[in-house]
């Protein structure tokens, strides 16, 4: 059992068996060296090392890192460091049981360092909804779904963490796409078109997107493609393909 973490690092430290052997699971799925951001006492960096692969730990409590480091074998090494200056190493699969208190600053990093392949993260319930477009896609999401796969695993209870946060977690799923609906080139001009979408008043997602440079015919058909019950489309109804549609008409693509 994991000691009490600190309150002053944000650390709360999982303890549901079954949690852990889904994250090993989703990461002998992916293969690539591993990388664990924030590895605590090691209740997921020990499962992960029997898997045999590379892996690399980053802790912002040297005495946690020094103390874990000596309980490993030769393909572990576990380090002080920072997570937001860590740069994964290209191919590899991201994990974290992210502290809530950074959770956005630590995806804004991870999502626009270039090379990693996968992560699998524990982070807010809210959050990892939101990020998996549950409910409507985030603005965020949206920035980024032409590069990304993003997927809700499932709900982990604030039960099985020490100390115990006010709030559940998410099990988020993020997969680099091996065939990006938009170039990479691209990204900064798409995500500040994005931005301007998001935050356009219309009639609805034609009349917004219409606003936004998108030819008519191109605008009614996304339109209708997410029709439903509920009312307007809004831009928080658009799928990944809608998005990287909408934008390659908008500027020519």
């Amino acid at each position: 059992m994991p000691r009490t973490g600190r309150h002053e690092l944000g650390q709360n430290f999982l303890t549901d068996p079954a949690t852990i052997t889904r994250v090993v699971e989703l990461v002998r799925q992916r293969p690539g060296d591993i990388v664990e951001w924030g590895t605590g006492d090691g209740a997921l960096t020990l499962p992960l090392a029997a898997l045999g692969r590379p892996l690399q730990g980053i802790e912002v409590d040297g005495r946690r890192a020094r103390a874990l480091d000596r309980r490993t074998g030769p393909h572990v090494c576990i380090g002080e460091g920072d997570i937001l200056r860590h740069a994964p190493p290209a191919g590899s699969v991201v994990v974290s049981n992210i502290p809530f208190h950074l959770t956005t600053p630590i995806l804004r990093h991870l999502l626009s360092t270039p090379g990693w392949q996968a992560a699998v993260l524990l982070t807010q319930w809210e959050v990892a909804r939101k990020r998996a477009g549950v409910g409507g896609a985030t603005q965020l999401t949206a920035q980024w779904w032409p590069w990304f796969d993003f997927r809700l695993d499932r709900r982990v209870p604030a039960a099985v963490f020490r100390p115990r946060p006010s709030v559940d977690a998410g099990l988020l799923v993020i997969d680099r796409r091996t065939d990006p609906l938009l170039p990479i080139r691209q990204r900064g001009r798409y995500q500040s078109w994005v931005a301007r979408v998001f935050g356009s008043r219309g009639r609805g997602i034609q009349d917004i997107l219409v606003r936004n440079g998108v030819p008519v015919p191109t605008a009614t058909r996304i339109a209708r493609r997410r029709t439903s019950r509920r009312g307007l489309v809004l831009p928080r109804d658009l799928r990944p393909e809608d998005w990287a549609e909408a934008y390659r008409q908008q500027v020519g693509l």
